[in-house]
């Protein structure tokens, strides 16, 4: 009899353990990511004045990883002005489990075309952001040029043939118009894109504030930023977030030169969860700071159409969480822009790949910067509250 007993609270507690268990096994591809670290693994720099299948490579502005075909797809932000707005295929040599000089290497480059099978005429884009789809596509985003009324655009192209398939309509309060009273402002739009795992969603976010929402940074002033949700199977903005940027000091800055923003945005998981940059350029060089963020608990700004007319201090903007400050890395920074999740690395634990604009300028570098990437699932922090790991 006692021993009858002792097996059935056994039983039962192996069930609900097998049900728990299941639950969230189900639900992994749903959970929630939380970084716990990035660690530093080199770095390395394209050539300057680099010149690949008779094109210049530089103002790489962002960058994003097809893990199909091992490739990343990095956009430059050319007007036109070298070369047809393109993007360039680069191979990332991460086998050793760091990056090291000469491991960026460049093997296509795929011209954009427009509506009519056409290259973009000159100054009709700046292309900034980019994000590889399940389908063999890219989406792109172009900040436009608001002193010529070129609306800024996020379009899909394919990958073989740089054709366009789609283009996402633009909500009116980011258009500029012919007075200067609303929009984008020329160069802090839309710099950044992101696509959750899923494939459902696209997220962009412009630079600065709109000139209805408030200020562009300046000293010791951060400014009011919006993320720009997308449902890609609609193809309609369905969301817009507040997404304040950091103040930035202006040490000794004898140039008289200040800028500061949100130059990139990259999907972590299916739940409203993203890495950040912050950049910012001051007297003394380059800041850059990463961020966690999170839409959760964050008001829809939709149906706000200036933010200097509404109370913002009722508004429930995005939850940000430093995680690295790149001022702490063993490498000098230049004008970092763009990020993307990598290769896996020989321990099985991701890469993360930042990459920086030049400018086309011979004092600036096109630099690759890689880091390994320790992150946190949902079921592996309940797992480490019950049983917490030092």
């Amino acid at each position: 009899m006692k021993k009858k007993i002792w097996k059935q609270p056994r039983i039962i507690y192996l069930a609900i353990a097998i049900l728990i268990i299941s639950f969230f096994v189900v639900n992994l591809d749903n959970s929630a990511v939380e970084i716990s670290n990035l660690e530093f693994i080199g770095q390395a720099t394209l050539p300057k004045g680099l010149s690949f299948q008779k094109t210049e490579l530089g103002g790489l502005s962002g960058i994003t990883y097809d893990a199909q075909n091992d490739l990343y797809y990095a956009i430059s932000d050319d007007r036109g002005q070298k070369a047809p707005p393109r993007f360039y295929s680069l191979k990332i040599d991460l086998s050793q489990g760091n990056l090291q000089e000469g491991g960026v290497i460049p093997v296509a480059v795929t011209t954009l075309l427009n509506e009519n099978n056409q290259p973009f005429p000159p100054s009709e884009t700046d292309t900034e952001g980019i994000a590889v789809t399940k389908a063999g596509t890219v989406f792109i985003s172009s900040e436009g040029d608001v002193g010529r009324l070129n609306p800024p655009f996020i379009k899909e192209f394919a990958l073989a043939s740089g054709k366009v398939n789609r283009t996402l309509p633009i909500p009116n309060k980011f258009l500029p118009n012919k007075n200067g009273q609303q929009g984008i402002r020329n160069n802090l739009a839309f710099e950044s894109l992101t696509i959750t795992p899923d494939n459902k969603y696209l997220f962009t976010a412009t630079e600065n504030a709109l000139i209805q929402d408030g200020s562009a940074a300046k000293p010791n002033l951060g400014s009011p930023c919006r993320i720009l949700q997308y449902n890609l199977v609609s193809n309609q903005p369905e969301k817009e977030f507040l997404y304040p940027t950091e103040p930035v000091p202006s040490y000794f800055n004898l140039t008289g030169k200040f800028a500061s923003g949100l130059p990139d945005l990259l999907a972590l998981d299916n739940q409203g969860n993203f890495l950040s940059i912050e950049r910012s350029f001051t007297g003394l060089g380059f800041a850059v700071s990463l961020f966690q963020v999170s839409l959760k608990a964050t008001d829809n700004i939709k149906n706000i159409n200036s933010l200097l007319a509404v109370d913002t201090q009722k508004i429930k903007p995005v939850q940000k969480k430093l995680i690295l400050d790149l001022r702490t890395i063993n490498a000098p920074l230049d004008n970092i822009e763009g990020l993307t999740f990598g290769a896996r690395l020989p321990d099985g634990k991701r890469a993360l790949i930042l990459i920086s604009d030049n400018n086309f300028n011979a004092i600036q570098r096109n630099q690759i910067l890689a880091f390994k990437v320790t992150t946190k699932s949902a079921i592996t922090r309940l797992v480490n509250r019950f049983l917490p790991l030092d």
